[in-house]
This record gives structure tokens, C-alpha cells and sequence, in this order.
């Protein structure tokens, strides 16, 4: 049977765990895991998990905000430039779809924060827009044309048609 840790090794063990967090993320993660599988409560860094587990949370949010650009993005890229659409613009409009459905499948609880999150995401859309096809940031509405249930609309193309989607 183990002897009761004196408090000094308590916060010995403590800091060494600190110390790995900062020294080696992946090796203070599995350190991390493997405590909570053997339930070893005392010797779990808390401080620092509960930090981790937030940011998994903001991570996702990212996530779908990024997506959301580069889906915006395309979108308003098909519609203001008609002219030199490719498979290429088609691909990411049909693959950032999917990736946000399943993204919101695996991740219900962001479902309430798709409004917020096309705001933002647009602002970067219009960034990716402009750059891409050299037109003026004022070419593009300052809000969002598109609403959520056009945006996840696999059949929804803004703009003029095209023979590519048929493809």
C-alpha cells in the first residue's frame, strides 16, 4: 500500500506537471489522459485541463467560422464572377457544405451560434472575395445576401447558372 504524499510532494509533482505542460504539450496531454483513466483525481494538472477543455470548445467555434468564409467566400466569388468559375470553386462550395453539416451534426450546441457566426465569418468571405478576384471590397453588400438556409442548400448557386453544376 503507498504511503500518503507529503503536501511538498503534492506541489512537487504539481509543478512537474506544470513544467510538462510547458515543455511538452503531447507528452503532458497523455500524462493528462492516463491519470484520468486510473482516477487519479490528486494528480491531475487542473488548472490547466479545465483551460484545454474551454479552448476544445472555442476550437469548434473557430472551425465553423472558417468554414463558413471559405464557403461565402466562394459563393460571392460565383456570383460577381460568373466568367471564370471552375470545378475547382464548385468543389469547395459542395465540400465546405458538407463539412459544415457534419461539423454541426457532431456539434449540436453550435447551432444557436450560426447566426453570430456568419457575421463574422462574412467579413473574412468579403477579404477572401476581393483578393481573389481583384475586385473592390464595395463591390460586395456589407451584410450577408445569403441566408443559412441558402448557404447549406446544395442546390443554391447564386448568380447566373451555370452548365457546371449539372456536372
Amino acid at each position: 500500500m503507498p504511503v500518503p504524499a507529503t503536501r511538498s510532494e503534492i506541489a512537487s509533482d504539481r509543478s512537474s506537471a506544470l513544467n510538462l505542460y510547458e515543455v511538452d504539450y503531447h507528452a503532458w496531454t497523455q500524462e493528462q489522459a492516463q491519470l484520468l483513466r486510473d482516477r487519479q483525481w490528486q494528480e491531475i494538472d487542473l488548472p490547466n485541463l479545465v483551460e484545454e477543455i474551454e479552448s476544445l470548445g472555442k476550437q469548434q467555434r473557430q472551425e465553423l467560422r472558417n468554414r463558413l468564409s471559405l464557403l461565402l467566400g466562394h459563393l460571392l466569388k460565383w456570383q460577381y464572377q460568373p466568367q471564370h468559375r471552375t470545378r475547382s470553386w464548385l468543389a469547395t462550395i459542395r465540400v465546405q457544405r458538407l463539412d459544415i453539416a457534419d461539423l454541426l451534426e457532431d456539434n449540436p450546441s453550435l447551432k444557436p451560434y450560426l447566426e453570430e457566426a456568419l457575421r463574422k465569418a462574412y467579413l473574412k468571405a468579403i477579404e477572401l472575395a476581393a483578393g481573389e478576384t481583384n475586385l473592390p471590397n464595395r463591390t460586395f453588400p456589407k451584410e450577408c445576401p445569403y441566408s443559412l438556409a441558402e448557404i447549406s442548400d446544395s442546390q443554391f448557386y447564386p448568380g447566373e447558372p451555370s452548365e457546371l453544376i449539372g456536372e
